[in-house]
């Protein structure tokens, strides 16, 4: 009976390691089910209040925002290379200078670089860490009174007599190779790498939106020069044209036929005219400092072979052009890149709610005896530990944590929204300005026409004793300022196109 007592439990005691091996595998499975639902997978929001053809692939159209019917042509504006899109070889030129040597351009690839680093150590985290120590040492001192006195370590360094004072506990020589691992069950690792990259992807955006600001304002300062240069010339025509209105009063004055009254007023007209000159020049100066810090370099004269009234307006487009600003823009993709960011990290705050999973490892040599540290087989050890970190009284941390990362989630979803509201108002706006600058420019022009007109007649009136000195001074102070205004709105146009240009995101791709 005892014998076979002894036969049937051993036939019924079950096999542990078998049902630890199963519930490990069981609990694994579980964990790797469960990962998949910690983090929502990123989708672009929709907004009712934007026009859904923003969200073609191929092509972006918004009737709306031009009176006239949007036509597509094959050359679309937004896709036209900033090379090709401005035809003047002076500015080309400034706009290369600037985009190697802008300052605020090279920041933004320093920082394009610092987001590429933490891009490479996110994709890092994923392996395990491995540290080395070549060789160690260790040594522990302690006295009588050390509540381990007389310890199995102090005697075999000592044998049976162990000094009272400074007496070696503790001796060893070291060499090992230890590894760390985080098991990515719940995405933590792998939210923390989308989030990497959409800022590294966010940076780069940067970078595109300084560019294509850095060339419009380029632009925009370049035809500023013009303009003023021009009206300079204009300036010192009308004031040449005053001096001589000044003289003949003069003569008429000297003669006795005229009263000092006209000698006077003709006279003030004549210094107006004149003090609008270095007004001018002012300006410029101002201006050619500003393009010069836009170029990277001190203050310098810069040379302009262009005259302004050879300059003509872009033609490569029609009014109602194709907008591609969710594929162009790049503040509207540092936006979304932005919400791809805050919806990963989202996904982060969710998973350190949940237990980790930490396997550690070991192998080196390990020695009290300096002659035998190196022998592989006496001195030799291994190490290999897991273990799981589940957070229980810092829940609250972790839930508020969870909960700001949500709310921030939402706050980029409306960030979002309103650069796509934004970059529609740009383009509008651009729209119109052309439009209606486009208007102004030919009542300028037709204003020119006649206040030239009047000039030579007040002119030949005046000297045949027909008009009087006033009609001419007024005649004088008309054509002035219609040609000031008329190159004044084509600087407008010029720039407006510059705008329209950038607003559609620069052409870069």
């Amino acid at each position: 009976m005892k014998t076979n007592s002894t036969i049937y439990t051993k036939k019924r005691k079950p096999n542990i390691r078998n049902l630890m091996n199963k519930a490990a595998f069981f609990l694994i499975s579980i964990l790797v089910l469960a990962s998949c639902k910690v983090g929502e997978k990123y989708e672009r929001p929709h907004f009712e209040e934007v026009s859904e053809a923003f969200y073609v692939k191929d092509s972006i159209l918004n009737d709306s925002l031009a009176e006239a019917s949007v036509i597509r042509d094959s050359l679309l504006m937004s896709s036209i290379p900033w090379s090709d899109f401005i035809e003047d070889s002076t500015l080309v030129a400034l706009i290369d200078t600037a985009l190697v040597n802008n300052i605020d351009l090279q920041k933004a690839m320093r920082n394009m670089d610092i987001g590429l680093e933490y891009l490479a150590q996110s994709k890092a985290n994923f392996l395990p860490s491995v540290n080395a120590t070549p060789a160690g040492f260790g040594r522990e001192y302690y006295s009588e009174n050390f509540n381990n006195y007389g310890s199995n370590r102090a005697r075999r360094n000592h044998g049976e007599n162990v000094p009272t004072s400074l007496y070696t506990e503790r001796l060893e020589y070291t060499s090992a190779l230890q590894a760390n691992w985080e098991v990515d069950i719940w995405g933590k690792l792998r939210w923390q790498k989308e989030a990497a990259r959409a800022d590294f992807m966010k940076s780069q955006e940067f970078k595109k939106l300084i560019q294509t600001e850095l060339i419009a304002e380029v632009a925009s300062t370049y035809y500023n020069l013009v303009m003023l240069k021009s009206q300079v010339e204009v300036a010192q025509k009308n004031y040449a044209l005053n001096d001589s209105t000044f003289n003949i009063v003069k003569l008429q004055y000297d003669a006795g036929e005229t009263t000092s009254l006209a000698l006077q007023q003709t006279k003030s007209q004549q210094l107006k005219a004149k003090s609008l000159i270095p007004q001018l020049e002012r300006q410029y100066t101002v201006q050619e400092n500003k393009l010069n810090r836009l170029l990277g370099r001190s203050p310098r004269p810069i040379a302009l072979n262009v005259d302004f009234d050879e300059i003509e307006f872009q033609k490569r487009y029609k009014t109602g052009i194709p907008l591609e600003l969710i594929k162009n823009r790049p503040d509207v993709a540092m936006a979304e890149y932005e919400l791809i960011s805050k919806n990963a990290r989202t996904g982060v705050a969710e998973a350190l709610k949940y237990p980790s999973l930490s396997i550690g490892a070991g192998l080196g040599l390990n020695s009290m005896d300096l002659s035998n540290f190196l022998d592989p087989v006496s001195s030799a050890f291994a190490l290999l530990n897991g273990s799981i970190f589940q957070p229980i009284f810092n829940n609250r941390k972790l839930k508020t944590n969870y909960r700001v990362a949500l709310t921030e989630r939402e706050i980029a979803q409306l960030e979002f929204k309103d650069n796509l509201i934004g970059a529609v108002e740009d383009v509008s706006n651009s729209l119109t300005r052309i439009n209606k600058l486009k208007e102004e420019y030919k009542i300028a022009q037709e204003r020119i026409e006649v206040t030239q007109k009047g000039l030579k007649d007040a002119a030949l009136l005046f000297r045949g004793g027909f008009a009087n000195y006033l009609e001419v001074i007024t005649a004088q102070s008309d054509a002035l300022e219609s040609e000031l205004n008329e190159i004044n709105t084509k600087k407008q146009i010029l720039i407006a196109n510059i705008e329209l240009y950038r607003s559609l995101g620069g052409g870069w791709k």
